[in-house]
């Protein structure tokens, strides 16, 4: 490719954007299917929960647990699928993350077999053991978390090497708001799978999906310099911003930086710290809202049916409007990092409305699901762009392993929140005051997104490209 027509793309308007083809749409669709299938594996769980609960008598603390191990396993597990996926390659890395999550999905089904074997090893060795049902439950998060942990790291891998950095949020937000789906898709579909042929055939039917995902993606995807489907022009297109002048053999493959030396950098730390005191907000309303409607409000699993997918619907408005906001800004002449931090301190204000669902809450179930959705919707529009702050100062080589630093600063913060709640509602539960713990976490909840925010731009106040990887 030549340096006329690397010109020529660069100068193409949003009305020629036909011209240089699509292709690299089709790579984001196999991400929005990725996670939406990885968010109908994770959320198999917290709908059973009451169902569960009841079954096996489990406390808050006890659900807790099980919710934490897999928050802990997936933290832990971000660090290194990030640098696994730089060293794989985007492909191979993620049929490897969707058959681990599709197995331990599976696994579900058979906690109480797991926990009675894991059990019985414990025992002979003279180890103290935790209930079998618990323990069981605890394998199969820890396997799903394995899995599930590549996700992400190979989904905004695949977006730095098919967008170009004027599309990554908004490409970001669209496959993220596969998570939505999967939030919405779960409560109409888990109950009543559950209600027809029992729980366990629940975990495994929406374990299995994920086998049909990986045939295609093995089918469809390639890096872009060696992808077929697509077309010359839209190669130079994805790589005009870094002035790619010649794209017609692959790339030498980049040194990789250690962790020590990513570290080093400040931006790593801001996104770290967003990640941190964000994602477990939107982990505590994925996992903990069918118990809070269960204990609050008496709901059973179908339902909730109806309100919980309106509520997840809501967020998927956030994901794509939010990965499109800082481009509003960009056009009006801010660069990419102010039109960015702008957008997101205009997201990080909205989770304030979530103070209000317990005050309200007397009105019925449907004020606080409006008000959670809200925040909800604020937390997806919030991920989209900060996932995207990783690709916009950091070489494509190395994003996998920023993002894998951060999700391991994400999942140890939704430890801590998921082992507060249990605590939380147990404590306040043993003097009938639940809706107290429940209030607390909610405010929690509202201002973790401020919070991130001013730190993230005291640590990194303009946009500085990393460019010495």
């Amino acid at each position: 490719m030549n340096q006329q027509v690397l010109n020529t793309v660069q100068e193409q308007k949003p009305e020629q954007a036909s011209a240089i083809g699509r292709y690299r749409w089709t790579i984001c669709a196999l991400l929005f299917f990725a996670t939406t299938i990885n968010y109908l594996d994770r959320q198999v769980l917290s709908l059973l929960a009451p169902l569960l609960t009841q079954e096996f008598g489990w406390t808050n603390t006890d659900y807790a647990n099980i919710t934490a191990t897999f928050q802990f396993v997936y933290a832990i597990s971000m660090l290194f699928a990030g640098r696994v996926i730089d060293r794989m390659g985007t492909k191979r890395a993620f049929v490897l993350a969707i058959v681990v999550w599709s197995l331990g999905a599976i696994a579900h089904a058979y906690a109480v077999a797991i926990g009675d074997a894991v059990n019985s090893v414990l025992t002979t060795v003279g180890l103290a053991v935790v209930p079998v049902s618990i323990a069981g439950f605890m394998i199969g998060r820890a396997i799903l978390a394995i899995g599930e942990s590549g996700n992400f790291p190979a989904a905004i891998k695949a977006t730095a090497e098919y967008f170009p950095k004027r599309e990554r949020a908004f490409a970001t937000g669209i496959f993220n708001s596969g998570a939505n789906v999967g939030a919405i898709l779960a409560p109409l579909t888990v109950p009543l799978i559950a209600a027809a042929w029992g729980w366990q055939f629940a975990f495994i039917a929406v374990g299995a999906v994920g086998f049909l995902w990986m045939g295609i993606w093995i089918w469809l995807y390639d890096t872009p310099e060696r992808q077929r489907r697509m077309s010359p022009a839209e190669l130079a297109y994805i790589n005009s911003d870094t002035a790619v002048a010649s794209s017609a053999a692959p790339t030498t493959a980049a040194p990789k930086a250690s962790w020590f030396k990513l570290l080093g950098y400040r931006q790593t730390w801001a996104f770290a710290f967003g990640k941190f005191m964000t994602d477990g907000v939107w982990w505590f309303f994925l996992f903990w809202l069918p118990k809070y409607m269960s204990a609050q409000y008496g709901l059973s699993g179908p339902d909730m049916v109806i309100p919980l997918a309106v509520l997840y619907s809501m967020t998927m408005v956030g994901s794509i409007g939010g990965g499109w906001l800082p481009t509003w800004f960009i056009d009006r002449g801010h660069n990419i990092y102010q039109g960015r931090m702008r957008a997101m301190f205009a997201i990080a204000v909205l989770p304030l409305v979530v103070l209000l669902a317990q005050p309200l809450g007397y009105l019925g179930y449907w004020a606080p699901v409006i008000l959670i959705g809200i925040g909800a919707s604020a937390h997806q529009a919030w991920s989209a762009n900060l996932f995207t702050t990783v690709s916009d100062m950091f070489p494509k080589h190395s994003v996998g392993s920023v993002v894998g630093i951060g999700g391991m600063a994400g999942g140890l913060g939704g430890v801590l929140l998921t082992k507060l709640g249990g605590w939380l509602f147990d404590y306040y539960g043993a003097f009938g005051q639940i809706h107290t713990g429940y209030m607390i976490m909610f405010s929690i909840c509202a201002v973790a997104y401020l919070i991130a925010w001013c730190v993230m731009k005291a640590l990194v106040p303009a946009h500085r490209e990393i460019t010495d990887l």
